[in-house]
């Protein structure tokens, strides 16, 4: 699988949230990479604790803008934060108690869970604080 780049396709127009999304887009390549390697699993393990980490705290950042600009998406945007990490977290239990490590199959999933929700619901969200803030 290729590398996500980022372009101004994934530009929500506000430069902090861009920011993190950057970052997210990092770890999710180097998981990528490190899955089409056939790195080590606790090495891969490790990547996917860093990604779910960032992204729980990005999604609090990301509400802690929504609260403070008054935004009317807020709990649907929120409660998709939650469905997002709740599968995350999903995902990486079930390799856990398999004792597998993340498949390509799963890379595909992430880059969807990740792109999609940049591409949708944060798409929203940086038009309106483009004029609140």
């Amino acid at each position: 699988m290729k590398d996500l780049i980022w372009d101004n396709t994934l530009s929500v127009q506000i430069q902090e949230i861009d920011e993190d999304h950057r970052r997210l887009v990092g770890l999710f390549n180097l998981l990528n990479h490190a899955v089409e390697d056939g790195e080590k699993k606790d090495y891969i393990d490790a990547i996917l604790e860093e990604l779910i980490s960032c992204t729980v705290w990005h999604f609090r950042h990301e509400e802690r803008l929504m609260l403070k600009y008054a935004y009317d998406g807020y709990s649907e945007h929120r409660k998709e934060h939650e469905e997002l990490i709740e599968s995350i977290k999903a995902l990486q239990q079930e390799r856990k108690k398999e004792g597998i490590s993340v498949t390509q199959d799963d890379i595909e999933f992430l880059e969807h869970w990740l792109t999609g929700h940049i591409l949708g619901a944060d798409m929203d969200l940086g038009a309106y604080l483009s004029e609140v803030m």
